[in-house]
């Protein structure tokens, strides 16, 4: 009986676990045929059609809507003719790149040349292309890139001692967009008379610098210096928004003559050109002006010249006005004691276009309240970036971190308060970390428009008495007007005036004593930056600039208090000027 029990369990724990097995295996290809038809349906879908069934926020970082082109076409006739463009291109490369690396060459090295250059067996790989609609006369494409090269690259510097080194520079990753221009478009062929590129976007630049048959880092300083002159020639060579000219179609199309008041500066550049006297003519020569000029135009010795300059080539535009009013809440990267903070403000990343604040010592909330002010050369596209350092004394600063503002966000003419958060890379598209932030004014001026409206950063000085005769000779007046213009003293304005504070209430106010309530007040100094005032019963503070009062005249604002978990102080700030004019020699 027990044998017919045990066949019978046996038989029927069998046939359960076969039918058990079946229904998955069913399950498990129903699941596949339902994922194979979802993707499907997927891949038939639009960018627009996904757009439709999620909103944007919906879709993880990584998620891009892109609107380049493939380029596989070009990638595969590229990798063909490569050894050949090797050959052309490498004794072009090396011809044209040795004047820049001259021209940034470090001052520890007497010469800087090329021993040998071929770009390897590795083409670059284009990774798209897009076309930009920018409204302008000609078409702009941008082209992504990437080149994970292995070219055979040998410097061959000399020192200031006398010591020659053949420098090699190998593993070379690169990944950035390059903006090709065809401007202006004309009815003769190729249709447009110039092309005009540029690195637009420099995402990824690695190198590694070996002394052949040594180590580099054995010589103090020399890497260093190498590899900061081979970035700042790129950056100040190539980066947008600079930019190189292939004339095409010959002309003076692309031509604009301007008549500018004699001056010691380029109006074009902003920087000092470089003057030699001809007997009673002026040469000058810059990055934008290379003209004669006559130094006697009449009498009064008042001086014009005709500056011609290519509207394809780089051009200041206009100025940016900067005020680091102060950072709050900053990482503290010190063990013992707090972060001495510093902050590095720039449009473009140049030594001598960076500016550098004070270091404030021990301190995470500090005030800087300084101001700068940069050349802006394409406000459509640049970007001011802000970061924040610790001060290490001998070591290398320590990064707390950074931000950056659009240009393009600002409004020209009218100055712009902003709070920015600071985050560990520009580049990551998330960064939760609370690393502090930081408090600018901002001010952007066209060229043109300076008179148009109040600038509260700059002094008012009014024009020396040589700017006076040279703008009246140049508004038609008489030789006599001018040389009695030419005797009247500089006046100097000196901005004072009343400002009226009027706190109307706070709110919200956090308790401070046991029966949950608070006895408020406030405590009003005037003082440019630094030092606080720290009572016993202190709550918070609120830190306002002058910026806009002295603007708008007379404001209302809710603003926030600092330092405590909740709080703001609702303010009425009136500013009546008494300029005091005083003259001066």
């Amino acid at each position: 009986m027990s044998f017919f029990f045990g066949l019978f369990i046996g038989i029927t724990v069998g046939i359960g676990l076969i039918m058990g097995f079946v229904r998955s295996e069913n399950y498990r290809s129903k699941r596949r045929s339902d994922l194979a038809a979802t993707v499907s349906a997927f891949s038939k879908m639009t960018v627009e059609d996904s757009k439709k069934l999620l909103p944007l926020d919906f879709y993880p970082s990584w998620v891009v809507f892109s609107e380049k082109q493939k380029l596989t076409w070009l990638n595969l006739e590229l990798t063909k003719i490569w050894p050949y463009v090797d050959q052309a291109a490498s004794e072009l490369i090396k011809t044209s790149v040795e004047p820049v690396l001259e021209q940034y060459r470090p001052v520890i090295l007497s010469s800087l040349k090329f021993s040998k250059l071929t770009l390897g067996t590795v083409a670059p790989q284009f990774t798209g292309v897009s076309i930009i609609e920018d409204g302008e006369d000609g078409i702009t494409m941008e082209l992504e890139m990437q080149w994970d090269g292995n070219p055979s690259i040998v410097l061959d510097i000399k020192t200031k001692l006398g010591v020659s080194l053949p420098i090699q520079v190998k593993n070379i990753g690169f990944t950035g967009v390059f903006r090709l221009m065809f401007k202006p478009l004309v009815n003769e062929f190729p249709c447009f008379g110039a092309v005009c590129y540029s690195l637009r976007h420099k995402k990824k630049l690695d190198f590694t610098l070996k002394v052949v048959g040594g180590d580099v880092s054995s010589i103090p300083g020399i890497s260093d210096a190498i590899e900061s002159t081979i970035r700042d020639a790129i950056e100040d060579s190539i980066t947008w928004p600079v930019r190189k000219i292939i004339p095409i179609i010959p002309g003076d199309y692309s031509r604009t003559l301007c008549i500018i008041g004699w001056t010691w500066m380029c109006h074009c550049c902003m920087l000092g050109a470089k003057l030699l006297r001809l007997s009673s003519w002026c040469y000058i020569r810059c990055s934008h002006v290379s003209v004669l000029i006559c130094l006697s135009v009449s009498q009064t010795s008042t001086c014009f010249f005709l500056c011609w300059f290519s509207d394809l080539e780089l051009k200041p535009v206009g100025t940016l006005e900067v005020k680091l009013v102060q950072a709050k809440e900053l990482t503290n990267k010190d063990i013992i004691g707090k972060s001495d903070p510093y902050a590095v403000v720039y449009i473009r990343p140049l030594a001598d276009r960076m500016k550098k604040s004070k270091t404030i010592n021990n301190q995470l909330n500090p005030i800087w309240n300084e101001h700068f002010e940069f050349i802006v050369e394409d406000a459509s596209t640049q970007h001011l970036i802000v970061k924040i350092f610790d001060d290490e004394g001998v070591q290398a600063s320590e990064l707390i971190g950074c931000a950056q503002v659009l240009l393009k966000d600002l409004e020209p003419g009218k100055v712009k308060d902003v709070w920015l958060k600071l985050v560990k890379d520009l580049d990551l598209q998330r960064d939760t970390k609370n690393r502090g932030q930081v408090h600018l004014e901002l001010l952007y001026i066209p060229f043109g428009m300076e008179n148009s409206f109040t600038n509260p950063f700059a002094p008012k000085f009014s024009m020396t008495s040589l700017e006076k005769a040279l703008k009246s000779g140049s508004d038609g007046t008489e030789a006599g007007d001018l040389e009695k213009a030419a005797n009247q003293k500089k006046r100097e304005v000196i901005v004072r005036g009343v400002l009226s504070v009027t706190v109307i209430s706070a709110e919200e106010v956090p308790a401070t004593d046991i029966l949950g309530k608070a006895d408020p007040y406030v405590i009003l100094s005037l003082k440019k930056a630094g030092t606080k005032n720290k009572t016993r019963d202190y709550i918070g503070r609120c830190i306002i600039t002058l910026t806009r009062v002295i603007l708008e005249g007379e404001y209302s604002d809710t603003v926030p208090l600092d330092g405590a978990k909740s709080g703001k102080l609702n303010l009425h700030l009136k500013w009546s000027a008494q300029p005091i004019y005083r003259d001066s020699t």
